[in-house]
């Protein structure tokens, strides 16, 4: 079972520790294993330099785990007039199609019209919004009859059905994407470790920060790491590190939650997403085929504190059960929810008190305290790249390092893969699909599924130990395989299996495992809505 695959590059906690034992100074820390941390680290360790990215939790924990899995231009932005941050984004959406074309899939969208002048508006919109993606633009929009209408979305509500218009965006597997980055950065010679906590900045006699202080959660070592400069890439938790440079400093930033519940696919059959440009309030909300289950979202409710672990208000699930049930023949309730999950977007602080995300820049915002600490924080997961580069060039001017052009923009994400297989689940592992195969066919129990209704194998979970960096079952379960965010109910149930297989792989013994199911299953429960009668493990004989 531990036969290792040779000629593969090291991607192990282990080895991560004592690389920064062996270090004894590095030219970049980044601090946050999101989405703009990890394409930090990615874009500095391109760059030749020496790069250490440190992260309180898993990689993707937070926000960069919870989005609505759109790689987009952003068709609400072009309504307000954010032309220049549609642009931009579009651009980045060609870019990460280029680069991760095994997470990164083309997905049309169809907007029902009920009215003759919202086909003409949205029509002539998302054409605009199409051309404006110039050499990286997807397929063509078109407006659709009816009846079309619901041949594309079978379970669509078709009193006063006027028409549609359907057009393309991208679509992808974001914790999935944030696991490939993190290796992409070793393999550029970078360094990543999870669960190693950022406890301090240090400082010369002159208030210039000098490195940080880390301790290793799982040890409880602590470390002083010299850097020449520091990135704070925490997303939501900006403020802390903020606070722990200068202790006065006003907040950067206002958290808002995102909230999404997870539907059996049967609700909107097909390949196709459903997209309600304006709600009742103002917002846009997605149907969106994911993992073949529906994702459907978002809120946007501004919150006053940060969580790991944020949860959903009742309020919103209700607004998005009741959203979608105004526009399918087939109407969702509670009991129709599998999971449901809600994320913080890191927004720039409103200067006055409005109480309206609307207030709230989307755009990133990076910052160069007095003391040298760099800031980046806002944007979105399609524009990471973008807002890595430029961190990465201004980190560049205030370290004083050798100034090397980014390369990122052709930069092969790990994994990259061109050629899927058909109904393949494997398939998003990319170039790693082959090892798993090899794997499975080295020790053929591993390819027996984890559960009855997914097609995840047992495999998975060992490759996820080896070559991901997982360390716990939450780890595999939520970010790794994704069942907690598809089907709260059916990842308790596997739950056990997989603490045994991780057990075996990391050498822990049953305390370990028992110590695992019962911190899964109290988080696991967040993510189900309807009072449950206990879950018994499953059988191993199906």
């Amino acid at each position: 079972m531990k036969a290792a695959r040779a000629g593969r590059k090291e991607f192990k906690r282990e080895a991560s520790l004592q690389e920064i034992k062996n270090t004894p100074a590095w030219d970049i820390i980044v601090v946050g294993g999101g989405a703009t941390g990890l394409g930090v680290a990615v874009d500095a360790a391109a760059r030749g330099f020496k790069t250490l990215l440190l992260e309180q939790s898993d990689f993707a924990k937070g926000t960069s785990s919870r989005s609505t899995k759109l790689v987009h231009g952003g068709v609400r932005y072009l309504a307000q007039g954010d032309v220049k941050l549609v642009y931009e984004a579009l651009y980045e959406r060609g870019l990460l199609l280029q680069n991760a074309p095994h997470l990164v899939n083309i997905q049309a969208f169809v907007i029902p019209n009920y009215s003759w002048w919202n086909e003409m508006l949205y029509g002539v919109g998302l054409t605009v919004y199409d051309l404006m993606a110039g050499k990286y633009r997807l397929n063509k929009t078109g407006l659709l009859s009816g009846k079309m209408v619901k041949k594309l979305l079978p379970n669509i509500s078709t009193e006063g059905l006027k028409g549609g218009v359907r057009y393309y965006d991208g679509q992808f597997d974001d914790a999935r994407l944030a696991i490939n980055l993190a290796q992409t950065c070793a393999e550029q010679g970078g360094v990543v470790l999870n669960y190693t906590k950022v406890t301090g900045l240090t400082k010369d006699n002159t208030g210039k920060i000098t490195g940080v202080q880390a301790q290793d959660l799982e040890s409880g070592e602590t470390y002083y790491l010299p850097a020449k400069v520091v990135v704070n890439a925490t997303g939501v938790f900006v403020n802390d590190i903020l606070q722990m440079n200068a202790p006065a400093t006003k907040p950067l930033v206002r958290p808002s939650q995102g909230v999404h519940v997870v539907l059996d696919s049967s609700f909107l059959p097909g390949e196709n997403a459903l997209m309600i440009p304006k709600t009742p309030d103002g917002r846009v909300l997605f149907v969106v085929p994911w993992h073949q289950h529906l994702l459907v979202g978002t809120t946007d409710t501004p919150l006053n504190q940060n969580s790991l672990e944020p949860t959903a208000l009742e309020t919103e699930i209700d607004f998005i059960l009741d959203t979608a049930g105004k526009y399918l023949v087939r109407k969702p309730t509670r009991a129709d929810v599998k999971s449901v999950f809600a994320g913080l977007r890191p927004l720039a602080a409103p200067t006055k008190n409005t109480g309206s995300t609307k207030e709230i820049s989307r755009s990133h915002k990076l910052i160069v305290a007095d003391s040298g600490l760099i800031t980046i924080t806002g944007g979105k997961w399609t524009t990471y790249r973008k807002m890595a580069e430029e961190t990465v060039d201004e980190a560049i001017a205030v370290a004083h390092l050798p100034e090397v052009a980014c390369p990122t923009a052709n930069l092969k994400i790990h994994g990259y893969f061109t050629e899927k297989v058909k109904n393949d689940s494997l398939n998003i592992y990319g170039s790693d699909r082959a090892f798993i195969r090899e794997l499975i066919n080295y020790e053929p129990a591993l390819g027996k599924p984890l559960h009855p209704d997914f097609p995840q194998v047992q495999a998975e979970v060992v490759w996820a130990v080896r070559h991901e960096m997982a360390r716990t079952v939450e780890d595999v379960l939520a970010r790794r395989l994704r069942i907690l965010f598809l089907d709260a109910r059916a990842a308790m149930q596997m739950a056990p299996q997989v603490a045994a297989l991780m057990a075996a792989e990391l050498d822990y013994d049953l305390a370990w495992q028992e110590k695992q199911l019962l911190e899964f299953t109290q988080l696991a429960e967040n993510y189900l809505l309807q009072p449950q009668i206990p879950i018994q493990p499953l059988s191993t004989t199906y």
